[in-house]
Parts: structure tokens; C-alpha cells; sequence
């Protein structure tokens, strides 16, 4: 180890291919992140100025919406510059504030998906009761916590991790700054920073997680207690799109970071990694805006006043 040279910048190598195929990537990743950045500001847009939508469920998906513009923003931007240059290189200090931002959002996604969560239990499980306890200051306090908690959080992370040294030739075998592959090219003790990132990544993720999981136990229960078909459906409808991301975001979580790591299965985390910070983001939107008949009602009156104006 003393022979080794400590570096202050690294190469991220993206993915391995040709260069054909790498100016296809540039072109499909462009053409997503436009679209993510389009659909979101539609919806944060539609929200704020549709009267209809100045619900609770809506507030927080505005603020899912903030979140999506600024996740994509952390990571995409500079690797479409290193594919278009062919410069893959980044600083130490650039990759630690890609990476304290990455992990923030994601973790404050987490536990904004949990506050979601429980509003939905809320307007299902005691619907007559969902105004006196859903009111403006505790919207504010649940749409604050995440932002709060998520940054706190990844901040106390961050510190450990950039106190470790980093030897050449600092190869880091992703595409954007990530927690495993930047601790997988330290060469000194990490023990102190793993057992940190594991400690606190066991309280943002697990108790947020719990809280959806519970929070959908009751839902579904309540949802069984409905007499009819179409009280069922309704119900269940206005949940159905939250329960979805929930999915496709922690499904991609686990595989990423949960599972055992294998050399193999390097280039399968970084395709995964591509479902919850590019893919997830640009079909949150559509999401929420196809299945739920508000959101298509205000986005129909929005796209007409804007053709008469």
C-alpha cells in the first residue's frame, strides 16, 4: 500500500462499448433527460396552478416532481459530457458533491414515498377525518422532512467517506459517482465509513420502508371492508400509482445494493442503476398523470388555455 500514488480525481468508465453504440446512448439519454425535466416541470406547473389539485396528495407529488429534476441533474449532465468528449475524468471534490447530492435525493425519495404513503392511508383508512388531521402545517412539516432528513442524513455519510484515501490508477467502473464503486477503489481502512453507510442506510431506508408497507397493510384491509365493486376500485385507484414507483424504485434499490456482489454482475448493477436515476424519473410523471383522472382533467384545461389564450 505505501508504493501506491493517492490520487484526487478518478475515470469513470461508463459503459463498455464500441463508439457507434456510445453516440446512441448520448442521443437516447439526451433525448430522456429533456423529457424527464419536460414532464416534471409540466406537472409541478399543472399542480400549482390548477385550484383542483391544491390537495395534500398533490403537494407531495409536487414536491416528487422537484425531486425527479434535481436526481436526473446530479448524475446525467456530466455523463453525457464524458460520452460527447470522450473525457471521463472527475475531481475528487466533483465527486463528492455528486455524491452527497445522489444519495440526499435518494434518500430523501425514500422517505418522501413514505409520506405519500401514509396520506393515502389517511384519506382511505379515515376519509371523514382526512381534513381535520391532513392540515397546511402538517403538510408543510411531512413535505419538509424528507428534504431535511434526507440531505442530514447524507451529509454525516459523506464526511466518512471522504476522509478515506484513493490509490491509482482510480478507476471507478460505473457512470456516475455511486457508493459502492468510489468504496471499492479506497485503499485504506474502511470499515468505520461501511459501518456508517450501513447504520444510517438501515434508518433512512428500513423505516420509510416500514412505514409504506404498514401504511399499505391498512389500506388493503380497509379497501377488503368495502361493500362494493366500484367502492373497491375507486379506492384502490387512488393509491395504485404510488404503489408502483414504490415498486420499481425499491426493486431496483435491492438489487443494487441489497444482493451479494459478484465481478459478474457489475455491468448488471450499473443497467439497474439506470432504472431508478434515469427510468424512474421519466415514467414517475406519466405515471401519476395517466392514472389519475384529476391530473388528466387539470392537464386538459391546462393544454386548452393555453391554445385560446
Amino acid at each position: 500500500m505505501e508504493n501506491q500514488t493517492i490520487i484526487s480525481e478518478f475515470i469513470l468508465l461508463g459503459f463498455h462499448t464500441e463508439l457507434q453504440i456510445q453516440f446512441l446512448i448520448f442521443v437516447v439519454f439526451f433525448i430522456t433527460y429533456m423529457l424527464t425535466v419536460l414532464e416534471n416541470l409540466i406537472i409541478i406547473s399543472v399542480v400549482k396552478g390548477s385550484r383542483s389539485l391544491h390537495k395534500p396528495m398533490y403537494f407531495f407529488l409536487g414536491n416528487l416532481s422537484i425531486l425527479e429534476i434535481w436526481y436526473v441533474s446530479v448524475t446525467l449532465p456530466k455523463f453525457l459530457v464524458d460520452i460527447w468528449t470522450q473525457n471521463k475524468i472527475i475531481s475528487f471534490h466533483n465527486c463528492m458533491t455528486q455524491l452527497y447530492f445522489f444519495i440526499s435525493l435518494m434518500c430523501t425519495e425514500c422517505v418522501l414515498l413514505a409520506v405519500m404513503a401514509y396520506d393515502r392511508y389517511v384519506a382511505i383508512c379515515n376519509p371523514l377525518c382526512y381534513p381535520i388531521i391532513m392540515t397546511d402545517r402538517l403538510c408543510f412539516l411531512l413535505g419538509v422532512l424528507p428534504w431535511l432528513s434526507g440531505f442530514s442524513i447524507s451529509f454525516i455519510k459523506i464526511i466518512f467517506i471522504s476522509r478515506l484515501s484513493f490509490c491509482s490508477p482510480g478507476i471507478i467502473n460505473h457512470f456516475f459517482c455511486d457508493i459502492s464503486p468510489v468504496l471499492n477503489i479506497s485503499c485504506t481502512d474502511m470499515s468505520i465509513a461501511e459501518f456508517v453507510d450501513f447504520i444510517l442506510a438501515l434508518v433512512i431506508l428500513l423505516i420509510p420502508l416500514s412505514v409504506t408497507i404498514l401504511s399499505y397493510i391498512f389500506i388493503i384491509a380497509s379497501i377488503f371492508r368495502i361493500p362494493t365493486t366500484q367502492g373497491k376500485k375507486k379506492a384502490f385507484s387512488t393509491c395504485s400509482s404510488h404503489l408502483i414507483v414504490v415498486s420499481v424504485f425499491y426493486g431496483s434499490l435491492v438489487f443494487v445494493y441489497a444482493l451479494p456482489k459478484k465481478e459478474a454482475l457489475r455491468e448488471a448493477d450499473k443497467i439497474f442503476s439506470v432504472i431508478y436515476t434515469v427510468l424512474t424519473p421519466l415514467i414517475n410523471p406519466l405515471i401519476y398523470s395517466l392514472r389519475n383522472k384529476e391530473v388528466k382533467e387539470a392537464l386538459r384545461r391546462g393544454i386548452i388555455k393555453a391554445i385560446y389564450k
